[in-house]
């Protein structure tokens, strides 16, 4: 009986988890602007807020900046950060993703990563790129286990959310550690150590439209060069990133010595460069992101990577085919009708 009992428990337990993940991914497809909480470790609680900038009121504006600043707070105790979300500045949070963790019994912040959408052109067409951006974590809460909400789960929900069409990425950065996160987790990945590491015209339009307009994003100066064979930025510390700058020695290695190798090799540290490394989310970075980044024994995780693998098989060819909206390479959406005529 007792045994009964237990097993029911788990199986009301299970049952009650995969209820809780449904509705987060529920609300995540179905909001026109997302934001959803969720309870991804044992005592944390997790917040996902597009766009805060055009869609909370000021007063829960300022509380979301002020959670931020006291994470950052904790992470750089003796300086203090200008640029993009930290501004407070509505239009700089228009196009931000924020993603927040919290203690759920007192509500003390304790982790956030805050990605931002950046519109460029590729090919003559708009495009938009998502910059993975700035990840702080509360020295108290670093090996806990955070690695794979903080990087993974925002941009994964974004591309479901899209339609799981492939989304370019964008990242900056000096630190050997992430610079390998970024070159394992996403696709094409441009510059990279890696031999098959190829930098295509697409690389190149992306990397210049976001030089030449977003710059703020990351907090790098207008007099900052870039170098456009090598993807690298000169004197990238200026526009109000200063606090983030580190020596080769104090920057977080990879668990790869090939990372530590490459950026020792390609950047001026004393200087403090930069490398911007663009790539992309699609159907194998996602597969790859549930399989192995997502804590194993995760029924929903498991639940979400079969469907992911049917709609890769089966469904997306025709999802695709149907849709006669929006571009899918050769695919062309179908154009509206103007004086009675087809365009």
């Amino acid at each position: 009986m007792a045994s009964w009992w237990s097993n029911g428990g788990q199986v009301r337990s299970a049952v009650a988890q995969l209820r809780g993940h449904a509705g987060f991914w529920w609300q995540a497809l179905s909001q026109p602007q997302i934001d959803i909480t969720l309870r991804t470790h044992a005592g944390l609680i997790t917040r996902i807020v597009e766009s805060p900038g055009l869609s909370l009121p000021e007063a829960e504006l300022e509380s979301l900046v002020a959670q931020l600043r006291i994470v950052a707070a904790r992470t750089l105790p003796a300086e203090s950060l200008t640029y993009g979300i930290f501004s407070g500045e509505r239009e700089k949070l228009s196009c931000a993703v924020v993603t927040l963790i919290s203690e759920e019994a007192t509500g003390r912040p304790v982790a956030f990563n805050a990605l931002s959408v950046m519109p460029v052109e590729l090919d003559g067409e708009p495009a938009e790129v998502t910059h993975l951006g700035l990840v702080m974590v509360d020295p108290d809460q670093r090996g806990q286990g955070l690695s794979w909400v903080l990087y993974g789960l925002t941009a994964l929900v974004l591309f479901v959310r899209d339609g799981l069409r492939p989304k370019w990425i964008s990242n900056v950065t000096q630190v050997p550690a992430v610079v390998g996160m970024v070159c394992e987790t996403f696709s094409d990945v441009f510059p990279s150590p890696h031999p098959g590491a190829r930098q295509s015209f697409a690389h190149l339009q992306l990397a210049r439209g976001i030089m030449r307009r977003h710059r703020a994003v990351f907090g790098v100066g207008d007099e900052a060069g870039f170098d456009e064979a090598r993807f690298v930025i000169a004197d990238a510390y200026t526009g109000g990133s200063d606090a983030l700058k580190k020596t080769f020695e104090s920057a977080p290695k990879h668990r790869d010595p090939q990372y530590e190798a490459f950026c020792a090799r390609e950047l001026d540290y004393p200087r403090g460069d930069d490398i911007l490394q663009i790539g992309r989310i699609d159907l194998a970075v996602a597969r790859r992101y549930l399989l192995r980044e997502v804590p194993p024994g995760s029924l929903p995780a498991l639940l979400a990577a079969g469907a992911v693998l049917s709609l890769q098989r089966l469904l997306l060819p025709v999802f695709y085919w149907l849709d006669d909206s929006r571009a899918f390479g050769s695919l062309r959406p179908r154009l509206g009708e103007t004086d009675g005529r087809q365009r």
